[in-house]
């Protein structure tokens, strides 16, 4: 199987494409952006976070033995070829092009580090210097955190804008485009400044971020020190660059990581649910998005607590799963007559979910209710775990049944599988 942390994974990864064990289709549905199914698709893999839960192509992959590291380099590597394949969908894959417009892309990256990367493994085989970029694209300097709080679990938060601009250069081959990189870095810290200064103090986890968040950003001294004074006073919307507006994916990116932040110290006060919506104004984002950006930040909370050290809390558990209810159960009074009637027709569902709360689900027990609970959700637009027995107090038991579960009230562009 594939092996990230061994040279060759490249290569092994394509020969199970051509074997068809790894199945790279896509279906963009109608009425949808290219721009939205691909923020969509790769927010499910916890690369905008920093943090990986799940590849997008290969999830039948055996990834227990690698480390986090590993498995974000890979998730980083499907990421760039999902974007490759929704600019490509007109022709058959070609892994030789793929990989040439890669080494091209990294090539032309305006990031110092990348440079000097790209210099060095030249003597490498294409696909191995690639592996060996993206495994230090990953990776965070330490020595550049003042507050390690969060190491331990976030590498770097901001591989995704190498997916918007390998997007970007795949549409047009601009080499200006990459000069944006530090740019798009500076935005999102100005808006993670703008977090967490909206309910009027700064906490430590809120400066925790943006640490991390600074140290992935590698800047040049001069930006470093630019924005760090920034957020020693504050920031508003005039800090934000004019290109800002004109870049649907990374504005997408900025509320989600806006939106995290807010999440990130246990209770979002009245303040920060403002700012949010201001946010969502200037971005010219309607109810949908910033309702999906809440989902996305509160689906990778609820499904990765026992994984995140300072996700165990229970203050911060408890209120997320309150706000996750109150926002959503609307929704289901909607549907509450046929979602009753599916859940009634699906009474060993019910009896696993509530033997899964003392005893550990066979693997084919678990099937079981991935399957059942699944059909219930397709057949009908809403969040069908709240109707269950135990309502809200299950949804914890039934993500780390379904780890790849997104109720379907929560993506109105979901990707399908």
């Amino acid at each position: 199987m594939v092996s990230p942390g061994s040279k060759g994974w490249i290569k092994k990864y394509f020969n199970l494409i051509e074997k068809n064990q790894i199945d790279i289709a896509i279906s963009i549905p109608e009425n949808e952006t290219i721009e939205t199914y691909i923020h969509a698709a790769i927010g499910r893999t916890g690369l905008i976070f920093g943090y990986p839960t799940r590849l997008h192509f290969g999830k039948q992959l055996d990834d227990s033995k690698w480390t986090s590291e590993e498995k974000l380099t890979l998730i980083l590597f499907e990421a760039h070829l999902l974007v490759y394949l929704v600019n490509k969908q007109d022709r058959p894959f070609d892994s030789n092009d793929f990989i040439d417009q890669l080494v091209a892309f990294y090539g032309k990256h305006s990031s110092y580090s990348i440079s000097k990367l790209f210099t060095f493994f030249l003597k490498d085989t294409k696909e191995e210097s690639i592996e060996s970029i993206l495994s230090k694209r990953v990776e965070i300097k330490m020595n550049l955190l003042e507050n390690r709080f969060w190491v331990n679990y976030l590498s770097n938060v901001f591989n995704y804008f190498d997916v918007i601009l390998f997007h970007q250069f795949l549409i047009d081959q601009n080499e200006h485009d990459f000069a944006k990189f530090d740019e798009m870095a500076l935005n999102a810290l100005t808006a993670i400044t703008m977090a967490s200064y909206a309910d009027g103090e700064v906490d430590q986890k809120e400066k925790a971020i943006f640490d991390v968040c600074l140290a992935s950003a590698n800047l040049t001294d001069k930006d470093r020190e630019h924005i760090q004074a920034i957020f020693e006073k504050g920031a508003d919307f005039s800090d934000f660059t004019p290109n800002l507006k004109h870049n649907s994916l990374l504005k997408r990116y900025i509320l989600d990581i806006s939106t995290f932040v807010i999440f990130s110290n246990s209770d979002a006060h009245n303040e920060e649910i403002d700012f949010i919506h201001e946010l969502c104004l200037y971005f010219n984002f309607d109810l949908v998005e910033k309702n999906n950006a809440y989902a996305l930040t509160e689906q990778f909370i609820l499904s990765n607590q026992d994984k995140i050290p300072f996700l165990n809390e229970n203050s911060t558990l408890e209120k997320i799963y309150s706000r996750f209810s109150k926002r959503w159960i609307k929704i289901l009074g909607r549907n509450k007559d046929k979602l009753a009637l599916e859940v009634k027709q699906s009474k060993e569902l019910v009896y696993l979910i509530r033997k899964s709360t003392t005893k550990e689900l066979t693997k084919e027990e678990k099937e079981l209710v991935k399957t059942q609970f699944k059909d219930i959700v397709r057949s009908m637009p809403s969040l069908a775990i709240f109707m269950l027995p135990g309502g809200a107090f299950l949804l914890p038991l039934v993500l780390k049944i379904i780890p790849d579960l997104i109720p379907s009230a929560f993506r109105d562009n979901e990707v399908e599988d």
